[in-house]
């Protein structure tokens, strides 16, 4: 880690002992009414990652319609506040704050990306408050296991490994090159490519480390292109991927390359143009193009407005399965609703279809809810991602 990481680490972690240390005696029940349950989120809702936040948001918001619509749960509706923290740790922290002490949340139905619900983490274990993460999944969220903190899709680590094992067996022989952030995100990006390059014995020719929110990547394609590289795993978050196949195809050298899930969003497929012809990802989300896809862009019809649809992603897909099983837990708690229940109740959760992805479930041993893997491939003419063939 660079020292700049290690000293904004360690005012990070004076805030948030500040915040833990002054934290009031909270009730199990807070939030919660004969009529109404309250549930608050904590994301990007402005800036580059709002791509991702506002889509997780509304599909919060339809899962809570659509069972507002149904009478609510145990006769209480459902609503929601929603917290914008930018994509800055420290905004996170004083949002889960906010919502915690302030709004008195019941539950959490999303906790940001990967460093913001890494600063937060200690006032959530604190409290014991019922955290859903949908939009990161980085294993400091379920190894060890937390008893108020449940994860619903794939370790960024363990996704990478397999996505780069996947492109290896279907492009044997192949010099690697990797390009990854110098944040969490992207020692999770490298620390994925490094096991699948130990495993499946890869030839690695260039690995580099990018600044975060950089936008050109000229030299680090170049060195790319001069290394000999014939594969590239691109461990940027969003435009940075997209900056860096277009980079690719300027300079003549359309390799195949790999970007995470995070990715997989139509506005990425549209952003790369041609330039994705040879992009893969791994994902765990139905297609929109899917029968199961289809049927979920129905169901947010219903709930949603026409510009909000405009914004609907993947995201919206996680984001509503994980509010799906958390009140799939709320509902077994009957009227007697507390934190206590939510969380014994969470671990319970087995083989919940939601409809968007592969079935749900916890276990009190294990917080992560992994659902199974399939190779992508961008569709340019489509402006979309494509099960590979």
């Amino acid at each position: 880690m660079k020292k700049t990481s290690i000293r904004a680490s360690l005012v990070l972690a004076a805030v948030t002992a500040a915040m833990c240390a002054a934290f009031p005696a909270l009730a199990q029940q807070q939030g919660v009414t004969d009529t109404e349950i309250v549930l608050g989120d904590i994301l990007p809702l402005t800036g580059p990652p709002a791509l991702l936040g506002v889509a997780h948001n509304l599909g919060v918001k339809a899962a809570i319609a659509e069972a507002n619509a149904a009478g609510g749960i145990n006769g209480r509706k459902l609503r929601l506040i929603s917290e914008d923290d930018g994509y800055v740790p420290t905004r996170t922290v004083q949002g889960v704050r906010k919502l915690i002490t302030s709004d008195k949340i019941f539950a959490f139905t999303s906790i940001s990306g990967t460093a913001q619900a890494e600063a937060a983490m200690p006032l959530i274990k604190q409290t014991g408050i019922p955290a859903m993460a949908p939009i990161t999944t980085y294993e400091g969220l379920y190894s060890p296991t937390i008893k108020n903190v449940f994860a619903v899709g794939y370790d960024m680590r363990a996704a990478v490994e397999e996505l780069v094992t996947m492109m290896a067996d279907r492009y044997p022989g192949k010099k690697w090159a990797l390009i990854a952030q110098d944040d969490d995100y992207g020692e999770n990006v490298k620390a994925g490519f490094d096991a699948a390059a130990k495993a499946k014995k890869l030839n690695v020719v260039s690995t580099q480390i990018f600044k975060k929110g950089q936008s050109d990547f000229s030299s680090e394609i170049l060195k790319v292109k001069n290394s000999g590289a014939e594969a590239l795993m691109a461990g940027g978050v969003l435009g940075e991927n997209v900056a860096m196949t277009k980079e690719l195809e300027r300079i003549g050298h359309k390799i195949p390359t790999g970007v995470t899930y995070v990715s997989r969003v139509p506005a990425s497929a549209k952003l790369m143009g041609s330039a994705g012809e040879n992009v893969y990802t791994i994902d765990y989300v139905h297609l929109e193009s899917s029968p199961q896809g289809k049927a979920f862009t129905e169901k947010l019809g219903k709930y949603l407005s026409p510009e909000e649809m405009g914004r609907v992603n993947r995201y919206t897909y996680t984001g509503y399965a994980s509010t799906r099983a958390l009140f799939d837990a709320i509902g077994r708690c009957g009227k007697a609703l507390t934190w206590e229940c939510t969380n014994s109740e969470l671990t319970k959760v087995k083989n919940l279809d939601t409809g968007v992805m592969t079935p749900v479930s916890f276990s009190a041993t294990n917080h992560l809810a992994a659902p199974k893997l399939f190779l992508l491939k961008a569709d340019p003419a489509a402006v979309t991602y494509k099960t590979a063939q």
